[in-house]
């Protein structure tokens, strides 16, 4: 039975410490929070959504997932259902009736996990006051038009409330673990822990919020992580206060995580803290453990990708695709720091490679970045209606002659293969060739 550490109700400087008591998850709940849960921004939408089978699991009622309502998200995401716990569903209803709305269902994803959304906007009229109550308690000014920090002022004041509510109706021990993804969540944490709430805190970070602006100025940032003036930094960038909000959070964590040991690194220079946990992210390839069930589903999906290049370069086709390599960078819409610009790089080498080796080799690349658009790709939406035309007209050619061999073989004879196409068939097939051009 998986057992997990409880939170003690002894303090040390005013705060709640752990002691070494193992319990069943059974005894525990688990709330996961984030801005990215129903809510698909960046990477850790992915992360939290890919796990979500496995941790649901292994915590069954006990996980619930909570992040910001956006109504276009829900409608098409979330199943709407009434809480299993009691105390889940108290706490919900004390923060309805003092008019902040909160929703609470299935997210329609692996695992379905339950999911808790707060509503900004129906509690935006506390804004002022939750700014000076978190100044009260961090010295952390937001300024106004900072309408991403504003918000995540509101969603962690009714992340912290909630769990207010929660922990107050249980007599004993409450044993709730509240898991905080980035700086957006962060608020939660730290109110949390200035109202002295008997709930286990860990944040994670998945790469610092100055070492992404740091990356993506052009600076050799890993070089030099030792020699960086951070307040003058995060100053010059005007991220100052979202860079104390990550900072703060990260120190007042009883357990602070990072994904990967590089970042490990950076949080350590950037936020002085050194991870207490690094947890990799990773691929759940457990539902492809049969080999043949793979190997099919890998030859489905490449020949999806050979039917879109064939559409795409219509006309224009003049490469094997049984000797094409697929390439692939996916991502936010971030040049420097999702490795674009060095992956541009790799491949202009690349290219001349294959030029001055004469390969039959192609490589096609796809660049999987989600950026604004205004319009569908109309020259793209031609070539695969033009593949398709071609698709169905050697269809419709290969069911005759289907037919006119099988009636030649009826008859115990081997047909002249020059014959078996008529006029009408080569004008058909013409005709589909020429609309390509």
């Amino acid at each position: 039975m998986p057992l997990a550490r409880s939170l003690s109700m002894t303090s040390l400087n005013g705060l709640p410490q752990w002691e070494d008591e193992d319990l069943p998850v059974e005894d525990l709940l688990l709330f996961e929070v984030s801005w990215e849960v129903t809510n698909k921004v960046g990477g850790i939408y992915t992360v939290i959504q890919t796990k979500a089978k496995i941790t649901a699991d292994e915590w069954g009622e006990n996980y619930f997932l909570v992040g910001p309502y956006f109504e276009h998200n829900v409608k098409t995401q979330v199943e709407a259902c009434e809480p299993p716990n009691p105390a889940v569903k108290k706490a919900m209803d004390t923060m309805k009736s003092e008019g902040c709305q909160v929703v609470f269902g299935r997210w329609l994803i692996e695992g379905s996990p339950y999911v808790l959304l707060f509503d900004i906007g129906s509690a935006a009229w506390n804004l002022d006051k939750w700014k000076g109550e978190f100044w009260d308690v961090s010295n952390i000014g937001i300024p106004f038009h900072d309408r991403e920090a504003n918000d995540a002022v509101i969603f962690g004041s009714l992340t912290a409330w909630f769990l207010k509510e929660l922990s107050s109706q249980f007599e004993d021990k409450p044993n709730i673990i509240a898991h905080f993804h980035e700086w957006q969540a962060g608020v939660g944490l730290i109110l949390s822990r200035s109202q002295k709430l008997p709930v286990a805190t860990i944040f994670t970070t998945h790469a610092t919020l100055l070492g992404r602006y740091l990356c993506a100025a052009n600076i050799d940032f890993y070089n030099n992580l030792d020699q960086f003036d951070i307040d003058k930094e995060a100053g010059e960038r005007q991220i100052y206060h979202r860079y104390c909000m990550e900072r703060a959070a990260v120190h007042c964590a009883h357990v602070f995580t990072t994904v990967s040991q590089i970042t490990a690194i950076e949080a350590e220079h950037m936020l002085k803290r050194n991870p207490d946990v690094v947890t990799p992210n990773g691929l759940n390839i457990k539902k492809f453990s049969a080999m043949h069930e793979f190997q099919n589903l890998h030859s489905m999906n490449k020949a999806r990708i050979q039917e879109f290049i064939r559409g795409h370069f219509y006309g224009h086709l003049d490469f094997s695709l049984e000797k094409t390599l697929f390439f692939f960078i996916a991502g936010r819409y971030e040049f420097s720091n999702k490795g674009a610009d060095m992956f541009l790089e790799a491949l202009s080498r690349l290219n001349f490679l294959l030029r001055v080796h004469k390969t039959d080799v192609t490589v096609v690349v796809f660049f999987i970045m989600p950026a604004k658009t205004n319009n569908f790709n109309v020259e793209t939406l031609k070539g695969q209606a033009v593949r398709k035309q071609l698709w169905d007209t050697a269809q419709s050619v290969k069911e005759k002659f289907g037919k006119k061999l099988y009636n030649a073989l009826l008859k115990g004879e081997i047909p002249d293969l020059n014959k078996i196409l008529d006029r009408d068939d080569i004008t058909i097939m013409k005709r589909a060739i020429f609309s390509t051009q």
